[in-house]
């Protein structure tokens, strides 16, 4: 069986190519973006696209493409495949697949929903049962004593939850374009945002690591 837990550890190539790294998690985002924009110039280039669908499931298909890249990328370059950026890849080729057989592009705008709206659960459901399950994942990068584990879990938490609500409040609301700006240049810097508003707690709670024993 995988060790999950080593796959969440940075490896050594990840360190040295932390760009590299970036490129692959934003890549496919840019990639639904630029579908979106420029899809019937690539229907035009590229005859086969125009069977799949209107413009934001050319996006999708192309998503899903570059999804598929960027884990397999990561897979050879780090040696492992990230938690988050691997669960969210797989709804997006099921529900990827599932708006391009319907002709259904609920299922994509849906999406981003079901993703937050499961790690949301999973955090809050962990801290129920007494797991502060945000340190599982993020231990490589952060040490911190257990109130801080048990309070930046249940502000990821909310936040996942929050960021579901809100796509769902801007997918129903809104057009297309204006959803996937959201979806690209949007959520991008609020997650940025609040992860930066959570330092001064990670500094309050940092527990320093004991230096091992030289033999």
């Amino acid at each position: 069986m995988a060790n999950f837990e080593s796959d969440t550890k940075p490896t050594t190539e990840e360190k040295h190519h932390p760009l590299l790294k970036l490129a692959l998690e934003i890549g496919p985002l840019l990639v639904f973006f630029f579908g979106n924009l420029r899809s019937e110039w690539l229907a035009q280039k590229f005859p086969a696209l125009s069977v799949i669908g209107g413009p934001l499931l050319i996006a999708t298909a192309l998503f899903m493409v570059a999804t598929v890249i960027s884990l397999i990328v990561s897979k050879i370059v780090f040696k492992h495949l990230p938690v988050m950026p691997f669960v969210s890849g797989v709804v997006v080729l099921v529900f990827g697949s599932l708006s391009i057989w319907l002709q259904d592009e609920t299922f994509i705008k849906m999406k981003p929903t079901i993703v937050n709206a499961l790690f949301g659960t999973v955090l809050l459901g962990g801290l129920y049962f007494g797991r502060s399950l945000l340190g599982y994942v993020f231990n490589a990068a952060f040490q911190l004593d257990d109130e801080g584990w048990r309070k930046l879990t249940l502000r990821w938490g909310i936040f996942f939850l929050f960021l579901a609500v809100l796509n769902e409040a801007v997918w129903r609301n809104f057009s297309d374009d204006v959803w996937v700006n959201f979806k690209v240049w949007g959520t991008m810097p609020i997650t940025i945002l609040f992860t930066l508003a959570q330092m001064p707690l990670i500094m309050r709670h940092t527990v320093e690591q004991e230096p091992k024993d030289q033999k």
